[in-house]
């Protein structure tokens, strides 16, 4: 309903302004406080300026023609300096709950994809030993952004890209063989060493081996800890054994994106944005992890993908302009997003917690796991914006109460199962025009927000608003709860309204939940 709403709005906005340059996407349509009404924009006050015409003059003219379109409204209020609160009509909020209950596990899917072909590439650390939470922070988002984009019509998958080529495969045999050259230490290291370290004396087949063993048994380990199953493992040595790395030179250079200098072969990456062109074959005759990744880019827009996404920890940034820069060459600009997520640091007792077991320089994403359980690393990691630096609190993840987002938001799922064990009524032929409550009525518009929801992500990424809304859901079923008798022995009427309304937020918050990948418990 909100997209029909900034379409009415625009259309209004057209058909009286005419001269005015406006966009769908310039008409905002947010969600105001439950009393305000369902929606609100700010419209009147971004044509004010333009058209030298009081705000009152316009909110009216909309006002008055948004009750002439097919919209369900009950009111329109104008408040200074210039916003409109929308007011759907009762029956159409009363009718959602039926809407819910009817789609089911399906509520709030949508065609808005038109089955377009999307990918998603995220966590794909090094397999050069457990992974660190500055890559695995993506592996909630990344999963949640796949589930999201399967619900709202696309065609998506998920992908890891295992660097299982090169130089650091390389450096990953010398420690495995511990000679002088090593470099990465631990437990894992010495039970690889163990394993492995005595069959040859090449560091590049030892560190391929240890490097396939590290994904198996490891890196797929951890991730299936943390409820998330890739669609593909795409393995970086396959591009060179298939020939697509030279192919993908020869393109370049055919093209005349590459020269060659002091031995080496260099691509022209200022020119589609970087602060300098940038080596992609060394003088050695070695690609460099940027030549390579030119050629791993092009393998995925030959599978037919409209869209790229690729989630990268924040120690990538310097990587960003060269791969975009190195899409546009390929002929695919716009085609590929990147989004680099933050550093974490994990708190205990207010102060940052060192909590590895494997002897490393860092804190892996398996012993989080083990310490917090997958439900808080998932939700806690979700609750962020990637964009911003985060504390994971450890005291606050392992907490039973309401004070930790997750257990709150599981318990009102536990609540409602609890209720509806608690009867076998009926609610097919419940007369839901009863439900006029205030808390009714709050926690109806929360169910109804969730396909409004799924699209907006589909299209911002934010995966981040999920948790919130799972919040805002249960803290609007806890309230209703609290202040409206669900069982009511001696008015069988309003019991089965209210139970056919529980058993839509059931729906509604356990689909929310599976996008987040967040168990939803019928008993805590």
């Amino acid at each position: 309903m909100k997209k029909k709403v900034q379409e009415q709005i625009f259309e209004i906005v057209k058909r009286n302004w005419p001269d005015v340059e406006i966009k769908f996407k310039d008409v905002e349509v947010s969600y105001p406080s439950d009393e305000q009404g369902e929606y609100s924009s700010n419209m009147v006050m971004k044509l004010a300026g333009r058209l030298k015409i009081k705000p009152a003059e316009i909110a009216e003219t909309i006002r008055i023609e948004l009750f002439r379109s097919v919209l369900p409204l009950r009111g329109v209020e104008i408040v200074e300096p210039g916003f409109l609160n929308i007011k759907m009509g009762m029956a159409y909020l009363q009718r959602q709950v039926n809407d819910v209950i009817e789609a089911g596990s399906n509520y709030g899917n949508s065609n808005f994809g038109k089955n377009r072909k999307i990918q998603v590439e995220f966590v794909s650390a090094n397999p050069t030993g457990p992974i660190h939470l500055g890559n695995g922070r993506g592996g909630p988002m990344g999963d949640t952004m796949v589930k999201v984009f399967d619900k709202a019509g696309f065609d998506a998958e998920s992908e890891y890209y295992v660097n299982d080529f090169g130089n650091q495969v390389k450096i990953l045999g010398h420690s495995v063989l511990k000679d002088s050259e090593a470099e990465y230490k631990g437990d894992y290291i010495d039970k690889l060493h163990e394993a492995i370290g005595k069959d040859g004396d090449d560091p590049f087949i030892v560190g391929r081996k240890a490097a396939i063993y590290i994904t198996e048994k490891i890196i797929k380990q951890t991730m299936e800890k943390a409820g998330i199953d890739f669609d593909q493992y795409f393995s970086e040595k396959s591009l060179h054994d298939s020939g697509e790395v030279d192919e993908m030179l020869k393109y370049l250079k055919e093209e005349k994106f590459t020269y060659e200098d002091d031995d080496a072969l260099w691509f022209r990456s200022k020119d589609f944005g970087d602060d300098k062109d940038r080596v992609v074959k060394k003088s050695t005759g070695e690609m460099t992890y940027f030549g390579t990744d030119i050629a791993y880019h092009k393998n995925k827009l030959d599978r037919g993908y409209e869209k790229i996404i690729n989630i990268w920890g924040a120690d990538h940034h310097g990587d960003v302009s060269r791969v975009m820069g190195a899409v546009d060459a390929l002929g695919h600009k716009g085609k590929l997003q990147i989004i680099l997520s933050q550093f974490v640091r994990v708190i205990k007792d207010g102060k940052e917690y060192k909590m590895s077991k494997r002897k490393g320089t860092y804190v892996s994403l398996d012993d989080l796991l083990e310490e917090a359980g997958k439900d808080a690393v998932r939700f806690f990691f979700l609750m962020h914006s990637p964009d911003t630096h985060m504390d994971f609190d450890l005291n606050l993840a392992k907490e039973k109460s309401d004070k930790n987002p997750v257990f709150y938001v599981q318990y009102a799922h536990a609540r409602i199962c609890s209720i509806l064990s608690k009867t076998d009524m009926v609610t097919d032929d419940a007369n839901m025009g009863l439900l006029e409550h205030p808390k009714e009525l709050a926690l109806i518009r929360r169910l109804s927000r969730l396909p409004e929801l799924v699209e907006d992500v589909a299209r911002s990424y934010e995966v981040h608003r999920f948790p919130y809304y799972a919040m805002a859901l249960a803290d609007s079923f806890h309230s209703f709860y609290h202040e409206c008798k669900v069982l009511d022995e001696k008015n069988e009427d309003m019991t089965k309204a209210r139970l056919r309304l529980v058993q839509g937020t059931k729906i509604v918050l356990a689909e929310t939940m599976r996008l987040m990948g967040v168990d939803a418990p019928e008993k805590m």
